[in-house]
């Protein structure tokens, strides 16, 4: 039996991460009874961005022209290349404001388990990416988790016969933390990282 537009609407509005059942179902019910309007401009909204909004021909971050605009930007440093594993984290990258190279998304990190394996992040356009003779660094600003640690290995790894200095993200403790409050892996980095 097909399921009924409201099940179908909780079920899409489920697969955003972070929503539950509950949530998602709070979220129909709220869009359907109390803002049409704004249901209807969330739904343009979503289709639009399925229909115009592609992967950047260099970096591979979310656009609607074929070079993104971080990418076409004169005033970036092209001999730095930030390796990033999504478009948000390079937008948390940006938003620092700290950072004025160009950028690689992955678009994920390498998990066996989940079956994502080397070819699935896009190692091979990195590697031509950096055979330009133009980048001289690649920051590789994967997260620090058990997927990210070893993505950002295989890359070091892969960019060892390439005539580019390869660098990752420092590590150590918060700006305002007590480190009683701080993981014991991220002191023993930062004690490790000290300078």
């Amino acid at each position: 039996m097909a399921a009924s537009a409201l099940e179908a609407l909780i079920d899409a509005l489920h697969l955003l991460p972070g929503v539950g059942q509950k949530s998602a179902q709070r979220m129909a019910f709220h869009l359907l009874q109390h803002d049409r309007v704004g249901a209807q401009t969330l739904a343009d909204a979503l289709d639009t961005a399925l229909h115009d909004v592609r992967h950047c021909e260099r970096c591979h971050t979310f656009t609607e022209a074929p070079v993104c605009s971080t990418c076409l930007d004169p005033e970036r440093d092209p001999k730095l290349l930030c390796v990033v594993e999504t478009p948000a984290d390079q937008a948390a990258m940006e938003r620092t404001g700290s950072y004025k190279g160009l950028y690689f998304v992955l678009m994920g990190r390498l998990s066996p388990l989940d079956g994502i394996g080397v070819s699935d992040i896009g190692l091979q356009a990195l590697m031509d990416r950096t055979a330009d003779g133009v980048v001289d660094e690649v920051i590789v600003a994967t997260n620090f988790t058990a997927e990210g640690e070893a993505t950002s290995h295989v890359i070091a790894e892969a960019l060892k016969s390439r005539e580019v200095r390869v660098t990752r993200l420092a590590r150590g403790v918060p700006i305002g933390s007590e480190l009683e409050h701080v993981d014991l892996g991220t002191i023993a980095h930062a004690l490790v990282a000290r300078r």
